[in-house]
This record gives structure tokens, C-alpha cells and sequence, in this order.
């Protein structure tokens, strides 16, 4: 399994792994791949520099990226206070009374708040600056809500860094090349998190056939095993862009301190998810819970945009994280969780998805030379 892509970023194989997770990351890039660390989730620069100092010492010289979440419609200052005075009062009394009957308590005293500043475009682009003008050594920098302001990507280009934006049809893929993006996800309508309304099968090779040759393309969306990944790299892409699937690994439970979670994903079919607004403000899938129905049911009111539903949610999501329900959870995950039914260590997933790989493509040989 090699493509150009292993050659431009020294990897092994081409396979990305986003994940908010530095443990999960490092053993990616360690396996050969390239762990992509979302930076959503810190609110302090410091913890981010921290982190990405840690990821510079544990990943054995491998290189690495980072993610960040870069509304290009939102304003670039602002605070938390500032944008919380737009929250209607029928929205807060509305998810207040819904935890109340889903049996969700307060946040226990000193517990774990969700961060919510990262949601924002000022913030999004200090985790930039923190990336790539702190002697850290990423290689990527991917924007999970398309292509980052031009400003962004020229930044990036003069630190030898390169870009990936995901898109979601075949116009957004030839803008973000417009725009100077050097590679493109593309994510399907099966995958975790943000994502469009086209499925992979369909969505990929539209995506190769308007990007043209010279742009590397990521198949993303319903990728968990190595006969997906050579069903991506069959439809044209140059490697995959993982997330899901590392939701339940072993390396991922230091940082998920909410236990009801792992179970609710080892549990969960690939029908047990949504496509909705309600995380974020803009269409996620998410893990179908007793949460997520509560905001379809007659009366509820219509999700905010982002980064006003983040706001909104925010201390809701905590108080679910703390209180490890499975029934009653908050969490963006792609179909493939019905096939996530085992804790094991990152090296064995990547393990898998390598020989799952050789063996569809011998599989296909032997169909070919028959």
C-alpha cells in the first residue's frame, strides 16, 4: 500500500488518522501513517503547546499534522461572553429541561467543562500560529470546515507545511484548489462529525475527476477496514482519511473519561446514527441517542448556527460526559461504528487495514488473472 503520498510526507502508508487524541495520534505516525490532532478541543494555548511538544518527543521523529476548525462566515474576535448574549432564552430553557428528563445532574463540583473556544475562527487561528511558529514539526495542517482563509494557507506554504480541506461535493473539492489547498478529503456522507449529503462510493471519484491528476485526493467516510481502504484507493483516491475508528482503541481512553461512551459505541449498529445540526450548528453525524431525539421531537427548537450551538450545548455535553450514561451521550461518529464492537491498541487497527488491504487486492488479482 504505497501511493505519492507516502513518498511527500516520509510515511509508511497512506493513511490519516484525525483524532482529538495526542496518545492516539503519536501511535498512528509511530505505525506508519500520519495522526492528524484535532485542536478543537483546547481552549488554553498553553495545553496546545504543551501537547504538540509531547507529540514532537513520542512519535520517533514520524511526522504528524494538525486539525483545526475554521468557520470562514463566523467573525474573527469575539468571545465566548460576547457570542453567549445571542443564545435565545427558549434554547438554554430548552436543553436545561431536556437533561432534566433524561436524568442528566449538575456537573459535580470541580468537574471536567467541555472547551467551546476552539469553535471559534480567532482561536482556530492561534492553534495555527501555535502549530507552526512554536518549533513544533507538523506536515499538515487540515481545516475541517473546507478551505481556511488564503492568508492561512499562504502562512502554512512558506513553513514547508502543507493544507487538506475536506469537502463534500466536487465544487467545494475545485475551490478549495482554487484557493491554494494542496490536498483534498474527501468525506462522504457515512463519515463521523461535519459532513455532506453525497455517499463515498459516489463522492470520491467526483472529487478525483474535478480536482484533476495533480491533486491528491483522501477518501473518507465509512473507512475502518483494509477492503474499505482499497475500495477508496479503487475509486481514484491517493490514500485514506480515518476518525471514527479510533474512538475504541486503547490509546483513546486516556483522554475519554466518559466510559458510557466506549459502550455505547461497542454496542451501537451502523443504523445507530443521525445527521443532524445539533452539535455544532452545522450537519454532523452523531451517535443516535435519547440527546439526539430529544432535539427531533415536536416542539424542539431548530439548532443555532455555528459556533452559537457549540455555546449553547457546551456545559450540556459536560454534564453528559460526567454523568456516563450510554443511553445519553453527545459524540460525532461515522456508520462504521457498527463494526467498532472491540477495544484494542492503535498498532493492531493499523495492523488490520494494511493486510486487509493486501489481501482484497489479491483477492481482485486472482479475480483478474482468472
Amino acid at each position: 500500500m504505497r501511493t505519492s503520498l507516502c513518498d511527500e510526507f516520509g510515511i509508511e502508508h497512506p493513511i490519516f488518522a484525525f483524532t482529538p487524541s495526542e496518545h492516539v495520534a503519536a501511535a498512528v505516525s509511530r505505525a506508519g501513517g500520519l495522526g492528524v490532532l484535532g485542536c478543537v478541543r483546547f481552549n488554553d494555548p498553553e495545553e496546545l503547546e504543551q501537547t504538540l511538544t509531547w507529540m514532537d518527543e513520542n512519535t520517533d521523529g514520524k511526522p504528524y499534522g494538525v486539525d483545526v476548525v475554521m468557520p470562514m462566515k463566523m467573525p474573527t474576535e469575539g468571545t465566548s461572553i460576547d457570542l453567549g448574549t445571542m443564545i435565545p432564552e427558549g434554547h438554554k430553557s430548552f436543553v436545561e429541561e431536556t437533561l432534566r428528563k433524561l436524568g442528566v445532574p449538575p456537573l459535580p463540583e470541580g468537574g471536567e467543562r467541555e472547551g467551546v473556544l476552539g469553535w471559534l475562527h480567532s482561536v482556530a487561528r492561534s492553534h495555527v500560529d501555535i502549530a507552526l511558529n512554536g518549533g513544533h514539526r507538523p506536515v499538515l495542517i487540515a481545516n475541517a470546515l473546507g478551505s481556511p482563509p488564503v492568508d492561512v494557507i499562504e502562512q502554512a506554504h512558506a513553513a514547508g507545511v502543507k493544507v487538506a480541506a475536506l469537502a463534500g461535493a466536487a465544487k467545494h473539492a475545485a475551490s478549495h484548489v482554487r484557493n491554494g489547498v494542496d490536498i483534498i478529503v474527501a468525506q462522504g456522507y457515512e463519515a463521523g462529525g461535519h459532513t455532506g449529503e453525497i455517499a463515498s462510493m459516489v463522492l470520491t471519484p467526483e472529487i478525483v475527476d474535478a480536482v484533476g491528476p495533480d491533486v491528491p485526493v483522501l477518501g473518507a467516510g465509512g473507512i475502518g477496514t483494509g477492503r474499505q481502504v482499497a475500495a477508496s484507493l479503487a475509486l481514484g483516491a491517493e490514500g485514506v482519511w480515518t476518525g471514527s475508528v479510533w474512538l475504541t482503541t486503547e490509546e483513546y481512553q486516556n483522554l475519554n473519561t466518559n466510559k458510557g461512551m466506549t459502550e455505547a459505541f461497542l454496542r451501537a449498529t451502523s443504523s445507530d446514527t443521525v445527521r443532524a445540526r445539533v452539535y455544532t450548528g452545522k450537519p454532523a453525524r452523531l451517535l443516535k441517542t435519547k440527546w439526539t431525539d430529544a432535539w427531533a421531537e415536536e416542539g424542539a427548537p431548530e439548532p443555532l448556527p455555528m459556533p452559537l450551538q457549540n455555546l449553547l450545548v457546551s456545559d450540556a455535553h459536560s454534564r453528559m460526559n460526567a454523568h456516563g450514561d450510554p443511553d445519553v451521550v453527545s459524540m460525532p461518529v461515522g456508520q462504521i461504528v457498527g463494526s467498532m464492537n472491540a477495544v484494542r491498541p492503535v498498532a493492531e487497527v493499523m495492523a488490520e487495514l494494511v493486510s486487509g488491504f493486501e489481501d482484497s487486492v489479491a483477492r481482485l488479482e486472482k479475480i483478474r488473472s482468472a
